[in-house]
């Protein structure tokens, strides 16, 4: 299972990688395994505020619907058009192609709540046992 060092990750899945006050953010390798064949993505509008661990997308796949959650507060500035036409680009590559939003950050101090790698990869270790 693929985790990208740099970035940071939520309990709930999803990786957000921080630059000038833009976070891109997607769902991790380990998500998009456990739901199987991405069909559809339900992108959210740009321009809306979302608050950090707030649902905002969803996704469907072959197996089931999965709420996504913001993992920073902000407002979405960009979305990945792609998915619409190609929604498996999440699974093909969840850590690059297929990131769902950008979002202008509102609170830098927000990321203290999200785990580093490392971190990331001893909660996935608790969920196996």
């Amino acid at each position: 299972m693929e985790i990208e060092e740099s970035f940071l990750y939520t309990k709930e899945h999803e990786w957000v990688s921080i630059e000038d006050n833009i976070a891109t953010m997607g769902i991790t390798d380990y998500a998009q395994g456990a739901l199987g064949d991405v069909t559809y993505v339900e992108l959210p509008e740009e321009e809306t505020e979302v608050d950090q661990f707030e649902q905002f997308v969803s996704v469907e796949s072959v197996k089931a619907a999965s709420d996504i959650y913001a993992p920073i507060s902000g407002k979405i500035v960009e979305v990945n058009r792609k998915l619409e036409e190609n929604p498996s680009l999440v699974n093909k590559d969840c850590y690059g192609k297929g990131w769902i939003a950008k979002i202008e950050v509102r609170d830098m101090d927000e990321s203290t709540n999200l785990m580093s790698a490392d971190e990331y990869r001893s909660f996935l270790e608790t969920l196996e046992h």
